[in-house]
């Protein structure tokens, strides 16, 4: 019995999180931006600015080409990732997410200069 409740709650659980993958979404994106509250914290207040910039500079003006549409908006959604860390690490005292948001900010800038790079030798802007 203890076994059939424990995989029922884990179920019921799991729910939400797989109502939102039906739809397809990446976690966020397509969600509408969370009202502020009065009562956020500093770096909440920061992620959710990081969030905000990150959603109007993805809405991108599409060429029809895949490749090129997929690198112009992957550009901001990496800087998206650089401005969280960025928070992360002014706010944090946990050494493992030291580690995670520097490595996010290492490997996010190295990709988005590949990504400025491979454009600019496609001649697109």
């Amino acid at each position: 019995m203890f076994l059939r409740t424990l995989i029922v709650m884990a179920g019921v659980a799991a729910l939400p999180a797989l109502a939102f993958a039906q739809g397809g979404h990446h976690s966020g994106h397509s969600m509408p931006m969370q009202t502020q509250k009065s009562t956020d914290s500093a770096a909440t207040k920061a992620y959710r600015e990081a969030n905000a910039k990150m959603h109007r500079d993805m809405d991108i003006p599409y060429t029809g080409d895949s490749d090129v549409d997929f690198v112009r908006g992957m550009i901001p959604h990496h800087q998206g990732a650089i401005d969280m860390a960025k928070v992360a690490l002014q706010n944090t005292k946990d050494e493992q997410i030291r580690q995670w948001a520097t490595a996010v900010i290492r490997e996010q800038e190295r990709e988005i200069a590949e990504m400025q790079a491979w454009l600019k030798k496609k001649g697109v802007q």
